[in-house]
């Protein structure tokens, strides 16, 4: 078996194993913040800071961290980047801080940052465990943004808060809303699934 490559780590987390299309991690936040492009983008990229520092972190620290406290350990350390997070949003982009509320706390217990420490980071180098962190991250910027994107455009008629229509144009209310949500998110998973399994088959 083939050593792996810091590209080959880093981009993981766009297709193969994207956190929300493919391994499911994180729908909580992903639902709920991506009714505008801005949000998402956001909140992918205080989640790809933390999850990739955690994972650095992690996977310095694994000769040191008791075993049996490890989950404990894990949630210190992103707990701690989580805070730098929120209080650098708090004083530099204090709108979209508002606007992400509780889920930028709550990035803390997001299933992505405990599942990626203790799936990858505890068990790799600092170099791998950091690109994993960046690509994970990435992906689930990524994926958030295609569902931020048609939800804001169809529910809203705006895209990065840019009217795209005229007067004339009615929304269709339901894609900023929790239904709309739903559908968008399990349309681009069933899309994903269906590329997936298309190039299974042409392999």
């Amino acid at each position: 078996m083939s050593t792996p490559t810091f590209r080959s780590e880093l981009t993981r987390g766009f297709w193969r194993e994207n956190p929300i299309f493919v391994i499911v991690l994180g729908t909580c936040p992903t639902l709920a913040v991506s009714t505008s492009l801005q949000n998402a983008v956001g909140m992918g990229l205080a989640v790809t800071f933390v999850t990739a520092c955690s994972n650095a972190l992690v996977a310095m620290l694994r000769g040191i961290i008791p075993n049996k406290i490890r989950i404990p350990c894990f949630i210190v350390v992103a707990a701690t980047f989580v805070t730098i997070t929120d209080l650098f949003m708090h004083a530099f982009t204090f709108p979209l801080w508002q606007a992400l509320g509780i889920f930028i706390p709550l990035i803390v217990v997001n299933c992505i940052i405990l599942g990626r420490a203790e799936a990858y980071a505890y068990k790799n180098t600092v170099w791998h465990a950091t690109a994993d962190g960046i690509g994970m991250g990435l992906g689930f910027t990524l994926a958030l943004c295609a569902i931020a994107s048609i939800r804001e455009v169809l529910g809203n008629g705006t895209l990065w808060n840019v009217p795209l229509f005229g007067d004339g144009f009615q929304p269709i209310l339901i894609f900023i809303l929790a239904p709309g949500a739903f559908f968008v998110f399990g349309s681009l998973m069933a899309i994903s699934n269906w590329l997936k399994a298309r190039q299974g088959g042409a392999a």
